[in-house]
């Protein structure tokens, strides 16, 4: 599973793959496969977040539950999908807040977050896979220790970074990081069943960037391309 990994997560993860806990996953994993099930995302992008955003470059992460569990969905980047998809709920309350928080931010056509990826911002699921049209089926199955020691990497090796937090879930998390060496910013999950209860008007997106120029580090360009 570890083949592909980017060298820097790599090197801080290797050791996970030899443990119970992965191995029994892989064994899930594969059990999955042979009773005929389709799991997302494909087997290439599991772990598209840490490679698309190598470990020296993080400087947000923003947590995310489940993959998508709809067709040609999930890609391996929280909250995101692959052009000409349609853009999720949640996604769409996203652009929403981002329109009246980044000065200039015109939501796009699409819901592809790569570019806020390849710029250091982890888009990250505690759950790496689901079966499709059966959202958290593949919760509690090992996948939550494996983001967790994700968590705790960056909060022990790095500095500075902001980690927003959504939803009740994610906000879980806080209990490991190190919050007097990073920043923690927590909100209502972006859903249109909580957004109204505290994410929209929580400027999440220029607070994060303002901690970044605070700490000598470049500010992410939320804008997107059509």
């Amino acid at each position: 599973m570890s083949a592909a990994l980017e060298p820097g997560w790599l090197a801080v993860l290797n050791d996970e793959f030899e443990k119970d806990y992965m191995k029994s996953l892989k064994a899930f994993l594969q059990e999955e496969k042979q009773k005929g099930h389709n799991v997302y995302p494909k087997g290439a992008d599991i772990f598209n977040a840490l490679n698309t955003t190598p470990f020296d470059k993080v400087k947000i992460v923003i947590l995310g539950q489940d993959p998508y569990h709809g067709i040609g969905q999930a890609h391996g980047l929280s909250f995101s999908v692959q052009k000409g998809v349609a853009i999720p709920p949640s996604l769409k309350n996203i652009y929403k807040e981002l329109e009246t928080d980044i000065d200039g931010f015109k939501t796009p056509n699409h819901g592809h977050l790569i570019n806020w990826a390849e710029q250091g911002v982890l888009l990250l699921n505690a759950t790496l896979t689901v079966r499709a049209s059966e959202a958290g089926s593949h919760q509690n199955r090992g996948w939550e220790i494996f983001t967790d020691e994700i968590i705790k990497s960056l909060s022990d090796k790095k500095e500075h970074i902001v980690f927003l937090l959504w939803g009740k879930y994610a906000q879980q998390k806080a209990s490991i990081i190190d919050q007097k060496k990073h920043y923690v910013l927590t909100a209502a999950h972006p859903s249109p069943f909580s957004a109204y209860n505290g994410f929209f008007g929580s400027k999440h997106f220029s607070k994060a960037n303002q901690l970044l120029v605070q700490n000598n580090l470049t500010p992410i360009d939320w804008k997107l391309q059509a």
